[in-house]
């Protein structure tokens, strides 16, 4: 069995005197799509944003490839190429173009040349459908259209793992399905993914596993399939309800 590329150890994250995350243990394997799912303010993006160090952990351990993230010797920034991100609301630069977004992480960071760095851009912009608008601010775009920029933002620097928070929660509802279609591409080809969701069928069709987190406390995880068609918590159960009625 592979190794575990990220696992969490005994996670907690308080806010002052508000305890967000309690004792949160998680691993996740290469080519692994884990979807985060439950209500609104349950600790999902928090426990995500963890992940990535945005939220600094209040206790617990964050590994990667058995390394503790949190150590005060740990390179945070060579991490986060290694672990990227897809924001809620794309967090594009709106003075540079779509091609611009892509290429700007690249050359900074990742010390590649110009052109190079313009190559890898292209390549993911094709990708993801946004090669005829590599010309256009963000300004110009629609919802959908930004969000692929993003992720092809993202996967311009090759990541091991691809973190999302929420990506289609900002957008239209015609223009979630254009994203969820890339999103499921990615997993096709066996990137390493955990993704913080409300859409349930992205959950159950494209996740190999699936966790539901109530009031910072992770309480039930599994297949799709299990937790879909016969969840054993109750809280599982009634958060289900809505979507499986459907």
């Amino acid at each position: 069995m592979s190794e575990n590329v990220i696992e969490l150890i005994h996670l907690q994250k308080q806010f002052g005197d508000h305890a967000v995350l309690h004792d949160i243990n998680l691993s996740v394997k290469k080519g692994e799509v884990l979807s985060i799912i439950g209500a609104s303010g349950s600790g999902k993006s928090t426990m995500l944003r963890c992940i990535n160090l945005l939220e600094t952990p209040t206790s617990g351990q964050i590994m990667f490839h058995g390394k503790d993230i949190t150590s005060p010797d740990f390179h945070i920034t060579k991490y986060r190429t290694k672990v990227g991100m897809v924001f809620q609301s794309f967090n594009l630069f709106n003075n540079m173009t779509a091609l611009n977004n892509c290429i700007t992480g690249q050359v900074s960071v990742l010390k590649r040349s110009r052109s190079e760095a313009e190559e890898v851009a292209m390549k993911y912009l094709r990708k993801v459908g946004m090669e005829p608008y590599i010309n256009a601010k963000p300004a110009q775009l629609s919802g959908g259209q930004k969000q692929r920029v993003a992720i092809a933002r993202a996967l311009a620097m090759e990541p091991e793992v691809l973190l999302f928070d929420e990506p289609t929660s900002a957008l239209d509802p015609q223009m979630v399905g254009e994203v969820l279609e890339v999103m499921r591409n990615l997993a096709s080809e066996g990137l390493t993914m955990i993704v913080v969701t409300h859409e349930m069928a992205f959950a159950r069709d494209v996740s190999t596993n699936v966790v539901f987190m109530a009031d910072g406390v992770i309480c039930e995880e599994g297949r799709p399939k299990d937790i879909f068609e016969n969840p054993q918590d109750p809280k599982t159960r009634e958060f289900l309800s809505r979507f499986l009625v459907g």
